[in-house]
């Protein structure tokens, strides 16, 4: 089983109210497809909604063009930027008390569990959390939600390299032929930290330090990854995301993919309604949809990650959620303590520091 923690069993915050725990609707409204608790008469009054994400601007754009559709009243907006980027432009933002997102996602859960103990997270159990298993949710349920699996392999250019020599294994990106021509993320990515944890834990600390004399260049994004790839700087790329190998399929882009036989790498993409919020109804309305079918289905569509939902298809020419092998932090505390410790590696493997 997952757990946060025994801090976040003791920790107790008080909702609205002076209640322990956020509290479900009595009598939740259907509404296009999905459940919720929100006024919508309200949150089409107050006109707006706004979200904080790190996914790359098309993708959110889209995403958000949807709610828009079904939600024609409010008007939606965002800002992107890298995770640890955005949570310090948040905390900048409260600590002047500026109160201008509704919705957060964050894709690291450092920062999702530091903004549960801030108490910047509005508790507010959603009617379609009920279709997430508790390893999913926060404690207590209601403060956050896991929106999506966001899972990496490898990736290989398979112009570069024949399908019989591409690596079967993360052991095998440890061969010198990948020197000079393999990439990974940078140590601000929550994906990649979990990458180093795992395969640490699968491997011993051996196992990066090989990785560091193939000399690897690190990016901040999967898209900066994928490109150099695509024109052949790099052959192979460490912890390649499923998603951004499901585009650069799509566009019939000469890009493989390969399943680890020892399991894919993976993190979640935390959802989460924000105290304070300006337009708290349309915030409310909003994480409903986007936990619901339909908008895990439009999220799935548009961004290609992963539903921790049942009910929900695949995303577009991937594969479903059962065939896959996962490697994740089983005590979130255990990672989290390991932070500084990866951010020096890190930066030391990939030449950054």
């Amino acid at each position: 089983m997952l757990r946060i923690g025994l801090f976040l069993l003791t920790f107790v915050m008080l909702a609205p109210g002076g209640l322990l725990a956020a509290e479900v609707c009595a009598s939740p409204v259907a509404v296009a497809g999905f459940r919720t608790c929100a006024d919508v008469a309200k949150a089409e009054r107050e006109g707006a909604v706004v979200v904080y994400s790190p996914d790359p601007e098309p993708n959110t754009a889209a995403l958000l063009e949807v709610f828009h559709a079904t939600f024609p009243k409010i008007a939606t907006n965002f800002i992107r930027l890298q995770t640890g980027a955005l949570y310090q432009k948040l905390m900048t933002e409260r600590r002047a008390k500026v109160y201008q997102v509704d919705v957060l996602q964050l894709t690291d859960m450092g920062y999702a569990l530091d903004f549960q103990k801030r108490q910047g997270w509005v508790p507010y159990v959603s009617p379609e959390m009920a279709a997430y298993k508790p390893d999913y949710k926060s404690v207590p349920e209601g403060e956050w939600t896991w929106g999506s699996f966001i899972i990496a392999g490898i990736a290989y250019n398979p112009n570069l390299v024949k399908a019989a020599d591409a690596p079967k294994s993360w052991k095998d990106l440890l061969d010198p032929r990948w020197a000079g021509a393999i990439n990974a993320k940078v140590s601000a990515s929550g994906l990649q930290h979990v990458s180093w944890f795992e395969l640490t834990r699968l491997f011993g600390e051996g196992y990066w330090a090989k990785f560091g004399e193939l000399k690897p260049r690190a990016f901040d994004s999967y898209v900066q990854q994928f490109d150099r790839l695509v024109s052949g700087q790099d052959m192979v790329a460490h912890t390649a995301q499923y998603s951004a190998y499901l585009q650069a399929q799509a566009k019939g882009a000469p890009v493989a993919f390969v399943f680890p036989e020892e399991g894919l790498v993976a993190t979640p993409g935390v959802w989460g309604a924000v105290a304070d919020a300006p337009h708290p109804e349309a915030s409310k309305l909003f994480v409903d949809w986007l936990l619901s079918a339909p908008g895990q289905t439009a999220l799935e569509k548009v961004m290609l990650v992963s539903s921790p939902r049942a009910d929900v298809p695949p995303p577009p020419g991937g594969l479903g959620m059962e065939q896959f092998k996962l490697l994740y932090p089983t005590d979130w505390q255990a990672f989290l303590a390991t932070q500084s410790k990866f951010v020096a590696d890190w930066g030391k493997i990939t030449g950054l520091r």
